[in-house]
């Protein structure tokens, strides 16, 4: 609590330049005696504190102080700097602050070196993300209505743990309360989502950490070759770490991944610009679900 107290009154003196012994201990709820303890605390650290006496005198810093000479080098400024910055890209609560306080005692300018986007093209729900993200700041239980691979749906109580990117999508890990286990939720699949004022404790959930991750973690993962044509090279850079260019301009690619009606859906997307190479088992499906596509059209 010292510590935290002796680094707000150097905020405090940087920006008010002056503040009498009564304001500060009456922001901090001590008494005066307390606050010369500090001041004295201040100065046997380095720190260039000093009091004056009668009308218009208080504690005061000398003029060209700045935190960074007594305590952090330039680099670990900005790495301090650099790293909040992050945070508050990502809307962690109260980063802001932080980084605006820590910015003023280290007399820099916080360069904003990122910007996150937790959300794709194709699924734009960034209110249930943040919901999720406060739930699970919270510890909140939510409820909401969840649709399976399977065409199910079905009402979950879920004690959030963690927001999960996997396998090219967003989900929700977390404890669900009707299958007393740890599962994974798409964010996609999700509707109807409530963050009740309900509050849970980790110890609610630590005796079930062990359980398997099941959802997307029971899908088998796949290896497939596919032949993707020219004409879909900039699919072949935006979905693949690299590919072997053919004679013709067209393009050879192999990846593993989960093998789920998503990986079905995403080889169709080429249409007539892909051809399965391997495995066989997958080169039939895909044969099959154009099949009944084509059907529709007849």
């Amino acid at each position: 609590m010292q510590v935290s107290r002796l680094f707000e009154m150097i905020y405090i003196l940087l920006n008010k330049k002056t503040v009498t012994a009564k304001e500060l201990a009456e922001r901090f709820g001590v008494s005066t005696r307390t606050i010369y303890r500090d001041v004295d605390t201040l100065s046997l650290a380095g720190i260039p504190i000093y009091t004056e006496k009668g009308k218009g005198g208080g504690i005061s810093l000398l003029p060209d102080f700045v935190l960074n000479k007594s305590i952090l080098s330039e680099q670990e400024q900005n790495e301090i700097l650099s790293a909040l910055q992050g945070l508050s890209a990502v809307k962690v609560d109260e980063t802001g602050h932080v980084l605006q306080k820590l910015s003023t005692i280290f007399n820099k300018t916080a360069t904003p070196w990122l910007e996150v986007d937790f959300t794709d093209w194709s699924f734009s729900k960034e209110n249930i993300f943040h919901d999720f993200k406060r739930a699970i700041l919270e510890q909140r239980v939510a409820e909401f209505d969840y649709f399976s691979t399977y065409g199910e749906k079905t009402f979950r109580r879920v004690l959030p743990i963690q927001l999960w990117f996997k396998s090219r999508s967003w989900y929700i890990k977390g404890y669900c309360l009707e299958k007393k286990d740890v599962r994974l939720f798409k964010l996609s699949r999700v509707r109807e989502l409530k963050i009740t004022d309900e509050q849970f404790s980790t110890q609610d959930f630590q005796e079930s950490t062990k359980a398997q991750e099941r959802g997307v973690a029971e899908k088998p993962d796949v290896f497939f070759r596919l032949k993707i044509a020219p004409k879909m090279t900039y699919r072949v850079y935006d979905d693949f770490d690299s590919g072997e260019m053919q004679a013709d301009g067209s393009h050879i690619v192999s990846a593993t991944w989960c093998e789920d009606e998503w990986l079905y859906g995403f080889i169709l997307s080429f249409g007539e610009h892909v051809e399965v190479l391997e495995p066989e088992h997958l080169r039939e499906i895909i044969k099959d679900r154009a099949s009944r596509i084509a059907a529709k059209y007849v």
